[in-house]
């Protein structure tokens, strides 16, 4: 039995191949203890059918054992009809004993609708199976640019010098933090260095962070308002800042609810407010400035500001007030929540320790993706998607529009002139949790308001639009009105 050192091969006893430790074998027996390492990984799937074995001559030397015990036991391996030589293609594992693992018992599945909104109820949701899936905040993902985008990719990697493949600034590219300071200041008005954005993971994570920012100041919560994101209620709710509601009308957030309730930070959704697609007034949001510069701090998520058809722009509240504003923003509406990329821009007093949470997160989003989004916003591609889905979103709001007034009209619709959903009221004697239980019964996917709101408010539904075609978005509205 040869264990010597073979040339310029390693000089352990060891293989990275399926980590083989030949000093495992039990003496005189290095043939039958490799076989049965081959048969395993073979038969539990780590070697599947169609990989292909190390050279004899390769995995010998790295063991450090003549290349006999090896020959010997892919021969077994042959015998067997698991592995096959095919020449100079090597040898191929043709056949694997494979025992399926025992199937995970699986509980009753409860329609997400029928429950309270617990703190996996999207997940659930997500999962439930539906023909036409109206989950509000979803962009035309079959719209994504993919040409636009390998483009943009290929271009980035052809001039990618070494060290950018490295660890990077964990508040983002330079090259990114660039392109949005320039994209935020053409389309939301908001003047930021480039050193003043921070890239994160969407604002998921612009949230959490937010949260240990806030919790480090002994500072246990944050008003929001109602209704208003469910799903970022419960981040917050996860980080233990308590959520209390300030209620939102025609104008948005009622300001002075929001003095008298003594809150001293507010998550508003200022150019298209959520769920109900109002506008905060002008009046209002200049008593929200003054509210922040005596003392309060804004959170603005400013998620589907870009969508708008039939009104003009509304700036964004870091614009007009930097130092008192907590701006955030992120691509999921813009392309496709799978790229987990979005952006902060907070006053200079909180950048410092954001980045350290950021560091402390994740070392950074990763670099590749940014360059390419980069590469998109400055090559004008981005621009170019925008318009192009802005025309698809019209098209498709106006035909959620016009089946709604033919087949439901004692719904009343909200927030139709900008971004990727609408929400519909009905008359006080609708249950909106039964009804979207029973259009998901009907393959149709929902979001019953009363899900996001946490005072008294009228029942009815959050559609999104996007992602649907005219005739599928007619279709599940004349569904949901025989339900009703």
């Amino acid at each position: 039995m040869d264990r010597s050192n073979d040339g310029d091969f390693g000089r352990t006893i060891g293989a990275d191949f399926l980590q083989l430790n030949a000093a495992e074998a039990p003496a005189g027996g290095l043939a039958d203890w490799l076989t049965d390492q081959l048969r395993s990984a073979i038969s539990d799937g780590r070697l599947p059918i169609g990989s292909r074995l190390p050279a004899s001559r390769l995995l010998a030397a790295e063991l450090q054992v003549s290349r006999g015990v090896v020959t010997e036991a892919y021969q077994r391996l042959t015998e067997d009809g698991q592995v096959s030589g095919r020449g100079r293609a090597g040898t191929i594992v043709v056949a694997a004993p494979v025992v399926a693992p025992a199937p995970r018992a699986r509980a009753h599945v409860v329609p997400p609708q029928m429950r309270a909104p617990d703190l996996d109820i999207f997940v659930a949701l997500r999962a439930a199976p539906a023909r036409i899936d109206l989950t509000p905040g979803v962009p035309d993902l079959a719209s994504f640019p993919r040409a636009a985008w390998l483009r943009s990719e290929r271009a980035v990697l052809n001039d990618l010098e070494p060290a950018a493949f490295g660890y990077g600034d964990p508040s983002g590219t330079p090259t990114l933090r660039r392109a949005v300071s320039t994209w935020l200041a053409r389309y939301r008005g908001i003047a930021a260095h480039p050193e003043e954005v921070i890239i994160v993971a969407g604002v998921s994570q612009a949230l959490g962070m937010l949260a240990q920012l806030l919790q480090a100041r002994g500072i246990h919560e944050v008003a929001v308002e109602d209704p208003s994101s469910l799903g970022s209620r419960q981040h917050l709710n996860e980080w233990e800042l308590r959520t209390p509601p300030i209620p939102v009308d025609s104008g948005g957030l009622q300001v002075d609810v929001l003095r008298e309730s003594g809150a001293r930070v507010v998550m508003v959704t200022p150019a298209h407010q959520f769920p109900t697609g109002v506008v905060l007034e002008g009046e209002r949001r200049r008593e929200l400035l003054q509210w922040a510069a005596d003392g309060g701090l804004i959170f603005e998520d400013d998620y589907d500001a870009e969508h708008r058809y039939d009104r003009p722009p509304v700036p964004a509240l870091r614009s007009m007030q930097a130092e008192q504003v907590i701006y955030t923003g992120s691509v999921s509406k813009l392309l496709a929540p799978a790229l987990r990329i979005g952006w902060i821009v907070p006053p200079a007093q909180y950048r410092d320790e954001l980045i350290s949470l950021k560091r402390r997160a994740d070392l950074g989003n990763a670099s590749l993706p940014q360059l390419t989004l980069a590469h998109l916003m400055e090559s004008g591609e981005l621009e170019r998607q925008l318009r192009y889905v802005h025309r698809r979103h019209r098209t498709r709001r106006d035909a959620m529009a016009t089946a709604i007034t033919n087949y439901l009209p004692t719904a009343t619709v909200h927030g139709a002139a900008a971004g990727l959903h609408l929400t519909i009221t009905f008359p006080p004697d609708i249950d909106d949790v039964a009804l979207a239980t029973a259009a998901l019964e009907h393959g149709i996917k929902t979001h019953p308001l009363s899900w996001h709101c946490q005072l008294p408010h009228a029942p009815g539904l959050v559609l999104g639009y996007a992602a649907r075609t005219p005739t599928e978005l007619t279709e599940a509205i004349r569904t949901l009105a025989t339900l009703v």
